[in-house]
């Protein structure tokens, strides 16, 4: 399993990668947390979502072994949604630091982010 040294993590097993101006983030789910669920089947966030709030749900995952909720580490404005994982969430399972994003964040509170882990200390966390 990779964990990418230029990404922050949760304890909920997202992982954030934040601009170098801290102004807007993407969001995806670890390598820990696709490999934990299994073959991913369906991912579901509303084609809607107009912004996120730090720790509240923002969809959910469907995978061969369960149903986990996606909890969005940051604040902010929705400005984007990863649509081709509708046609291939399977993507997350074989890619998810890249094709596999889920959502693309415009930060309200970039203070946040010091609530997150680093790569060596989400290794630490989940060992």
């Amino acid at each position: 399993m990779s964990y990418p040294d230029n990404l922050k993590y949760t304890k909920d097993h997202e992982w954030v990668k934040v601009d170098e101006n801290k102004i807007t983030c993407i969001i995806g789910i670890t390598d820990y947390a696709q490999e934990k669920l299994g073959d991913i089947a369906y991912i579901d966030i509303e084609e809607d979502l107009k912004a996120v709030n730090f720790g509240e749900c923002f969809g959910t995952i469907e995978a061969v072994k369960a149903v986990a909720d996606l909890n969005s580490p940051v604040t902010g404005n929705v400005i984007e949604i990863n649509a081709s994982l509708n046609d291939d969430p399977s993507v997350v399972n074989t890619d998810p630091y890249e094709s596999g994003w889920m959502i693309k964040v415009e930060l309200s509170k970039p203070d946040e982010l010091n609530e997150l882990m680093s790569a060596d200390k989400y290794v630490s966390f989940i060992e």
